[in-house]
């Protein structure tokens, strides 16, 4: 066991995208980050480029887990007790990001429960297996869900089921857990998260971005703001809430003409 000043914090499915963003935000906040992803070659290049990038202040490690396999949480929380030696916030994170699943009729059981026994029962199972090194810290957890939670296209049952579902598992566990462990939830909006060439070969047009108050499409990095506040003491007064960070998006009326 490794003792650290820096506080520590576990960011699952970090490999890309909007919890890449996240480790990114924690790193240069001075966290330590255990970022975790079931594709272990991405995750090791995340790893290792966040640490080129955003580790000066505390370090980074990448730990291969799958959310959905219990065997495979309890080895990481394990991992991360030896290497940093505790735990003092968590961001459930991973999930199938793809919302569409076709028609209900054909949405088979097997495709139902991959996705929620991803989405849903793997911000569970990390958060049960984390709750002793939390508790030790007076940690806090931030669930990510999704405006899905609260608004639909067709054909996304199964998804907008797992994020509502985390939404109210949020809340669930703020009030089980009281002080000991704080527990929120960020729903994100339409969240740029493509690579540099795809940002390059395929831009974002104008209208994408007329349709958030802000004027623009979001980035990583403005979930990322958010998720450091809401793990450190500035959010002590917190709890159990689902903040919306979407640009303005879902209140904005548009008119299709």
């Amino acid at each position: 066991m490794v003792e650290q000043d820096a506080p520590v914090a576990l960011v699952t499915g970090a490999a890309r995208g909007i919890g890449k963003g996240v480790a990114a935000s924690l790193l240069r906040a001075g966290w330590s980050v255990a970022i975790t992803d079931i594709d272990e070659a991405a995750g090791q290049a995340a790893a290792e480029e966040l640490a080129r990038h955003c580790g000066a202040a505390g370090r980074v490690e990448f730990i291969c887990m799958d959310v959905a396999d219990e065997t495979s949480v309890m080895a990481c929380l394990e991992r991360i007790e030896e290497d940093f030696g505790r735990l003092d916030g968590l961001v459930n994170n991973a999930g199938i990001a793809d919302p569409d699943n076709g028609p209900i009729e054909q949405l088979s059981l097997e495709a139902w429960n991959r996705l929620l026994g991803t989405n849903l029962t793997g911000a569970f199972l990390v958060s049960k297996h984390a709750l002793g090194l939390l508790r030790e810290a007076s940690g806090a957890i931030v669930n990510i869900a999704s405006t899905r939670a609260l608004q639909s296209e067709a054909n996304t049952e199964a998804y907008a089921a797992s994020k509502g579902g985390l939404v109210a598992l949020t809340h669930a566990l703020a009030v089980s857990l009281g002080s000991a462990v704080r527990v929120n939830a960020v729903s994100p909006g339409w969240i740029d998260t493509r690579d540099t060439q795809q940002q390059r070969t395929d831009p974002l047009r104008a209208v994408d971005h007329q349709q958030h108050a802000v004027g623009r499409v979001g980035q990583p990095a403005d979930i990322g703001a958010l998720v450091v506040f809401l793990l450190g003491p500035g959010a002590a007064f917190i709890t159990g809430q689902n903040l919306v960070a979407d640009g303005g998006m879902t209140r904005q009326m548009i008119y299709v003409e």
